[in-house]
């Protein structure tokens, strides 16, 4: 018996590292699968690895209202019904200082970051209700608590889905739908790589990120999706409205 027996997930973000890893725990575990991405190249990849007998895909801006409501739309089609949404879209955006950031930078984040999880938020949730209940995992990040400089779009977004989920969870525990934050960083994927890369480009095989994390390394994928497996799965029957930390006890303070 898999913890996800009978349920559906939609994951958007899937083509990502933790997206991706996501997807393969809960297709292990027993979930019908609804994978949401830009990436149609990954994501068609990823339903010939999973098995179209447990997955499915469709390509959305989750910034864009109409996407939104397909993939919603599309998952009911085929399944009937939704169980579990793990909002984990996201992007970084460009890193340089708030004087040096255009309102377009600002705004393209806060697009996918925030528009994203909140239309998420609103049009899966009268289906989660109508189903009964279930579980909307929102990917935050160490951001989402702390700052880092030249990140401030993200880590605007990051802070805001924060109160976004914490909404979420008061709203919609009268139809027993629970609403929680993963919170992690760093993870050992290629947006991780990118902003090390930006930030130092003569880096060449340190890891900065890692080794200032408590715990001395990144951490996988895999890692956060066990997270995520936790509050979406009757394990995490009472959490609700919680900022979950996987980031190696970078929140926790400084290590010496």
């Amino acid at each position: 018996m898999g913890k996800l027996d009978n349920k559906v997930a939609v994951i958007t973000g899937a083509a990502g590292g933790i997206g991706r890893a996501a997807a393969k725990l809960f297709a292990q575990e027993g979930a019908k699968l609804m994978l949401v991405d830009l990436d149609e190249t990954n994501l068609l990849s990823m339903v010939e690895e999973i098995g179209s007998d447990k997955a499915s895909y469709i390509t959305a801006d989750v910034s864009n209202v109409n996407d939104v409501k397909n993939y919603i739309d599309k998952t009911l089609s085929i399944y009937k019904k939704i169980d579990i949404t793990l909002l984990n879209a996201g992007i970084e955006g460009k890193i340089a200082s708030i004087q040096d950031q255009t309102d377009g930078d600002f705004d393209k984040v806060l697009a996918v970051n925030v528009r994203g999880v909140w239309l998420g938020l609103k049009y899966t949730m009268p289906v989660l209700a109508e189903n009964g209940g279930g579980s909307i995992v929102i990917t935050s990040s160490t951001a989402g608590i702390r700052a880092t400089p030249g990140l401030s779009p993200y880590i605007t977004s990051k802070h805001a889905v924060i109160g976004l989920m914490r909404a979420g969870a008061m709203e919609g525990a009268k139809d027993k739908i629970r609403v929680n934050t993963v919170n992690p960083s760093p993870i050992e994927t290629n947006m991780i790589y990118r902003i090390e890369d930006e930030i130092n480009p003569n880096r060449g095989n340190k890891q900065p990120m890692a080794d200032n994390t408590p715990l001395k390394r990144y951490g996988q994928p895999e890692e956060v999706a066990r997270l995520m497996l936790f509050l979406g799965s009757e394990d995490g029957s009472f959490c609700t409205g919680g900022v979950y930390m996987c980031d190696g006890g970078v929140s926790g303070g400084r290590s010496f």
